[in-house]
């Protein structure tokens, strides 16, 4: 909520400066989150007027200006805006001037005529474009002819911009601050002021609204308040400068005087205003009840929605004409013909109004309040301050009475609280005067009985409902810094990492230690990289108001995100890298499901040189074993009691299908390496890369291994070699299953040191060559008992994978 000083100063004494009250408030309990100073930056703007226009002799859309700024001579300023005419009181930036930007304005020739300055829009001094008034949007801006200014003055008071105005990042508990009025209660109470309200005087015709509008409210549950009055002869026009000014230094663009008035009203009273052409109101009736399935509205931004039975909704005797507590419709608008007015205030209910809002993707400075809360009791004034206002600034007749559709009880909040027990909470010694004194300042009545205080609360501060809201108000205005300052007494437990934790960080620590750099990336991809690298099972987990298309959808894997990375990295000639990331992914199994499962993994990126050329050994690019042993690294570290176990794949699309694998533990998949599919690393513009992805919370649940240390052998270990001819589809991990298998108890390592293919060799056939270690702890092996292992080996070799001895 931004909050006009000068606006303020009206309601209440203020005796610090802006920037002083700024400082108080972010103690008391408001946190001011920016001061703005509209002119700030700005210099030497004034006002001229333009005395003489003339067509520029080279161009066919300047004009030659000759402006009178308060000085002996005009000067002549070159202006291409299409809303320039003489006569005109505009913004003259001088030669010297700064305006929006710091852009310094100088003299200079526009086509060899000689311009002395600039002629403004609101834009280049620094307005929000969101803020001009419609006329102006396109052009400068023209002062109206009401307004009284003198030539050569600065611009800064006429257009407001001499106001500081506090921008206020208000809980959600104090909707009362998003009304000036609260606002005033709010800096009354923190100075020990009093506020003072101008409160309505309306004058009302004899004729009875209630003759010309009829008002049913369906369901007063959901709608607890609902008043409306009706303004006759009104003259839609342009507000005032003073209006305008105090909704466009709110974020509030001008519109015309009647739309003017009820954002004007709900600034000042934090109640939202609508108003209706009563001329298009069909059958002359208002009906306030849910929408009806699929019923159509189309509101004041021109789009149409479609909506739901949990929808409330203003209708007359044909359609819905507005979304209550949200946006008027477009069919009754405001426009240059209307005659008569229909002005609502209400109060609608607030979950309904969220939900609406959510449904649609329709927030509005109204449906802001209405979810927070409002002040039910300043309901009827705000709707007699606005139509009076209307007679005023639209020579409107103000017809007999409210026409009341719905009004609920309105009963003051009752608190009993002691001084002994806010002396307690607090850790004080606050006297009861000082607490009653607080409590008044605040705007609360106050009875003693004895001890106890009964404090009762007005309805615009609806958050205070127990003893400790009344707490609270007593410590922010008493002041935070008078508080003790103690020590707990409580014995206080130190932080430490869940062994889960633990087993997370120690896979960082193992992939650090492998050479890989962390990357954090986002979890919102689009949908072919969400869905990447997994299998066709899950189901996409799209968000409902995604910020963009390439973040739309949560992420079922870590290597897409990694893999942009890369692409990052390697636009910027960063060649040679291995990245990692550990983090939760959002699988969806079910389409059903409420919400996906989030499943911690740990994933890995390898592309580039491993081993760069020197005088020893040449260059080496990163290959799919690299990445092998890598993993089995990492697996190892964890030191879980499982078989791991690697199985060729092609079932991931975007893996080379020859140079791909699932990874087992137990024959369980964990996780999945390979190499990106040529085709998927051209689209992304990658080289040959490497990816790996493992479940960590699957692995977290294997057992551990225990740790059993030996004492070092004291008898000699003996070697042997042995090589098979074995079809080039069997692998090296079924050929060391074999051995293991019938090798006996002595065989503590297998080395393969050779593999060939080629002369000699069979076609389809390829040559492996083991060296096979043998120990006994206990006593030296004899070649009688290795020669019989070693039999054992050939004989299985042979038997189980066709191998031939060589």
């Amino acid at each position: 909520m931004k909050i006009s000083t000068k606006w303020l100063a009206q309601y209440v004494n203020l005796p610090e400066t802006p920037v002083e009250l700024a400082q108080r408030e972010s103690v008391t309990g408001i946190e001011v989150d920016e001061i703005i100073q509209p002119a700030a930056g700005l210099k030497k703007l004034v006002v001229g007027q333009i005395t003489k226009l003339t067509a520029h002799p080279n161009s066919d859309h300047l004009n030659i200006c000759q402006v009178d700024v308060g000085t002996d001579e005009p000067l002549q300023i070159i202006c291409g805006a299409p809303n320039v005419a003489a006569g005109q009181k505009v913004i003259v930036a001088l030669p010297g001037a700064r305006i929006a930007n710091n852009q310094k304005i100088k003299r200079s020739k526009m086509r060899g005529e000689e311009s002395q300055g600039m002629i403004c829009s609101l834009q280049e001094i620094g307005f929000d474009e969101t803020v001009v008034p419609e006329e102006f949007k396109n052009g400068i801006y023209v002062f109206p002819d009401e307004v009284t200014v003198s030539l050569g003055d600065d611009v800064y008071g006429y257009l407001g911009m001499d106001d500081t105005i506090l921008d206020f990042d208000i809980t959600p508990n104090r909707a009362d601050t998003l009304g000036m009025r609260g606002t005033a209660w709010e800096v009354a109470a923190m100075y020990d002021e009093q506020p003072h309200f101008q409160h309505p005087q309306l004058s009302e015709a004899s004729q009875p609204a209630q003759d010309v509008l009829k008002v049913n409210v369906a369901d007063p549950q959901l709608i607890p308040i609902y008043r409306t009055r009706v303004v006759k002869n009104v003259q839609v026009k342009p507000s005032p400068l003073w209006l305008q000014i105090h909704l466009w230094n709110n974020g509030i663009r001008p519109i015309n005087n009647i739309v003017d008035i009820t954002n004007y009203i709900m600034l000042d009273y934090g109640q939202p205003l609508h108003a209706f052409d009563y001329d298009k109101l069909a059958g002359s009736q208002i009906n306030v009840r849910l929408a009806k399935p699929q019923e159509a509205f189309q509101g004041l931004n021109g789009q149409d929605y479609e909506l739901t039975d949990q929808d409330i909704v203003i209708a007359d005797e044909q359609q819905a004409v507005a979304l209550g507590g949200i946006m008027g419709g477009n069919f009754t608008k405001i426009s240059d013909t209307t005659h008569t007015v229909v002005l609502e205030a209400a109060y609608f209910d607030p979950v309904h109004v969220r939900k609406t809002a959510q449904r649609h993707n329709l927030r509005t400075e109204a449906s802001i309040r209405h979810e927070k809360g409002l002040d039910l009791s300043a309901t009827p004034e705000a709707l007699d301050m606005a139509a009076q206002l209307l007679t005023q600034l639209g020579e409107g007749t103000v017809l007999k009475d409210q026409i009341i559709g719905a009004q609920c009880p309105l009963e003051l909040p009752k608190i009993n609280i002691t001084t002994a027990r806010i002396n307690h909470v607090l850790g004080t010694q606050i006297t009861q005067a000082e607490v009653i004194a607080i409590f008044k300042r605040l705007g609360f009545k106050v009875t003693s009985q004895g001890e106890q205080l009964v404090v009762e609360v007005p309805l615009r501060r609806w958050d205070i409902s127990l003893d400790a809201d009344l707490i609270e108000e007593v410590v922010r205005i008493y002041g935070f810094d008078k508080l003790p300052s103690t020590l707990p007494v409580e014995a206080q437990t130190p932080g430490h990492w869940e062994p889960q934790q633990q087993f997370y960080k120690a896979a960082q620590a193992t992939m650090r230690a492998l050479g890989y750099d962390e990357a954090i990336s986002y979890a919102l991809l689009n949908q072919t990289q969400a869905q990447a690298f997994t299998d066709a099972e899950t189901t996409a987990v799209q968000l409902a108001w995604p910020m963009t298309q390439d973040h739309e959808f949560l992420r079922q894997n870590l290597v897409s995100g990694l893999l942009n990375d890369l692409v990052y990295n390697i636009a910027r000639k960063q060649t040679d890298l291995a990245l990692f990331e550990q983090g939760r992914v959002f699988q969806k199994v079910h389409a059903q499901d409420a919400r996906p499962q989030e499943i911690e993994m740990i994933a890995g990126v390898k592309t580039g040189q491993v081993a760069q050329s020197n005088w020893q050994q040449a260059s080496r690019m990163v290959d799919f074993y690299d990445l092998k042993g890598d993993v089995e690294a990492l697996l190892s570290s964890f030191n879980k009691q499982a078989d791991i176990s690697f199985v060729a794949t092609d079932q991931l699309a975007q893996l080379h299908p020859g140079q791909s694998a699932w990874i087992q533990v137990d024959q369980q998949i964990v996780g999945f390496l390979g190499k990106l599919h040529p085709h998927y690393a051209h689209q992304l513009n990658l080289p040959a890369t490497f990816v790996f992805q493992l479940n960590l919370e699957k692995i977290w649940q294997l057992p551990k291994r225990s740790q059993i240390d030996h004492p070092a052998p004291k008898y000699p270990a003996v070697t042997r070699d042995i090589a098979i001819e074995v079809a080039k589809h069997v692998t090296n991990a079924a050929v060391e299953q074999v051995i293991q298998t019938n090798a006996g108890p002595y065989l503590t390592q297998i080395q393969l040191f050779d593999v060939y293919a080629g002369e000699n060799i069979a076609a389809g056939e390829k040559s492996l060559a083991y060296r096979l270690t043998f120990q006994d702890p206990q006593a030296t092996l004899t070649d009688t008992v290795v020669n019989q292992h070693l039999a054992a080996i050939q004989t299985a070799l042979t038997a189980q994978l066709a191998a031939k001895i060589r």
